[in-house]
């Protein structure tokens, strides 16, 4: 793969289109824009990030994560960006200048596709069709429909969104440039290869559009005839995904202390412990010369170093690794490479996050709740457009949103639009509607 030909600003259905601009913006900044004013975007104020959502103490949720994960991608790929043109200095002329703008998007991007309740509700959608109601329609649609709806994926999922409407039949939507579009696709295989871990980047009704993005990118493809679609990743989704990686686990432990779930010297302790002993003691230094009494203060600024400190370390695993990158053979991801002392640290954290945090009270009665109100909704809905001449069906089906091809002839399309539906809720709307479709509240006039 070669970096002029990856980092393209065509758009994604205008792609024989003049379009007179009237601003300075690069398309890259445009693809921005358009996902920070778009309602999907907006939805993710009122999604489940890990904590149940705030009370007296806010916590983040999907939309301050994806704010968060687009600065550090900004860093990433800004930083990258200025490396990679030391070394190659004949892209000067190249949009590889854009990477931090490009990243920066598709990081905004990168969670618009996760149902209510994150995992839970993604599991949720799954299980209905595995061990629910769901699984008497496997003889019903085709295999590859069946591998794509048994491990729905909010990956996957985020892709469609931003592509789906680009079907050969109709245009709309975002528009995204070519370049955006492939730096999200994580895991970009077809779901017959998503194996245990239940990972795959594009539904069987988009796999055509990944396949036109990653022809005209130079993606290198993996898979022989008759073999299901596999890509070798886009490079700059190793950026989104260690922004990704950065933010979720650093701050997930800023608010579990926020909680009460960790005490200020478990928290000093975890992000201390990224730094060899000569900078922890500079950094604690530092934070006494600034006079930070407040443990708030001082988690905020331990925060600052450490993520700075990742930051810093994946921009220079990306560089060292660019040759590998651009072959396609680079093995796992940038924070499982990084030197020893931060990744050990950051081990320690996934630890202490899994028993302290994701195990919690909180976090488990929101996973039992959502669980429950999302296999309800799917339950309701897939009944409904599996037998849609049912008087019940009809009224279901009569509340969903135009936009969506719940009447379709074809029972697949009828299933994924249920699946749209669903997945594109907030936490809030979904209790609502669960509580209204099993009569335990009414609607107030």
């Amino acid at each position: 793969m070669n970096w002029e030909r990856l980092i393209s600003n065509k758009r994604l259905g205008q792609e024989h289109r003049h379009m007179e601009r009237h601003d300075d913006r690069t398309e890259f900044r445009r693809d921005y824009d358009r996902l920070i004013f778009s309602a999907p975007f907006r939805r993710l104020q009122n999604k489940t990030q890990v904590f149940p959502l705030p009370g007296s103490v806010f916590v983040h949720n999907r939309l301050t994560h994806s704010l968060e994960v687009a600065s550090v991608g900004m860093s990433l790929g800004t930083d990258a960006s200025q490396k990679i043109l030391a070394m190659h200095p004949e892209l000067q002329s190249s949009h590889i200048g854009e990477i931090g703008s490009i990243v920066s998007a598709a990081c905004l991007a990168h969670d618009l596709g996760n149902p209510p309740f994150g995992h839970s509700g993604e599991k949720a959608i799954q299980t209905f069709f595995t061990e629910g109601n769901g699984a008497s329609l496997k003889s019903k649609i085709s295999e590859q429909f069946w591998d794509d709806i048994t491990h729905f994926e909010g990956n996957a999922n985020a892709f469609r969104i931003l592509t789906h409407r680009f079907n050969g039949r109709r245009e709309g939507g975002f528009v995204m440039t070519y370049a955006t579009l492939a730096s999200i696709v994580k895991y970009p295989f077809a779901s017959a290869l998503a194996g245990s871990h239940g990972k795959f980047g594009f539904f069987k009704s988009e796999a055509d559009i990944y396949k036109k993005i990653a022809d005209e990118l130079g993606i290198i493809c993996k898979s022989k005839d008759n073999e299901p679609m596999k890509y070798a990743r886009h490079p700059l989704v190793y950026l989104v995904e260690a922004a990704d990686d950065i933010c979720y686990e650093i701050m997930d432990i800023e608010d579990a202390f926020k909680l009460k779930i960790l005490s200020y010297k478990d928290t000093e302790d975890l992000m201390l412990n990224f730094f060899d002993s000569e900078n922890r003691q500079r950094i604690l230094k530092r934070m006494e010369d600034e006079g930070l009494s407040d443990e708030n203060e001082k988690v905020v600024y331990l925060r600052a170093c450490t993520i700075g400190k990742l930051e810093n370390e994946c921009v220079n695993v990306f560089v060292e690794n660019e040759e590998q990158i651009l072959k396609g053979t680079f093995e796992g991801c940038l924070i499982e490479n990084i030197s020893e002392i931060p990744r050990e640290a950051y081990k320690h954290c996934s630890d202490i996050s899994f028993k302290k945090i994701y195990k919690s009270k909180p976090v488990l009665d929101v996973e039992l709740s959502g669980f429950k109100i999302m296999g309800t909704l799917m339950d309701q809905m897939v009944e409904a457009v599996t037998y849609p001449k049912r008087f019940y069906s009809k009224q279901l089906i009569n509340r969903v949103s135009s936009q969506y091809d719940i009447e379709s002839d074809n029972i697949e399309t009828r299933i994924m639009a249920v699946l749209d539906y669903i997945s594109g809720m907030t936490d809030i709307y979904a209790l609502d509607v669960y509580q209204k479709i099993n009569g335990i509240s009414l609607p107030i006039v």
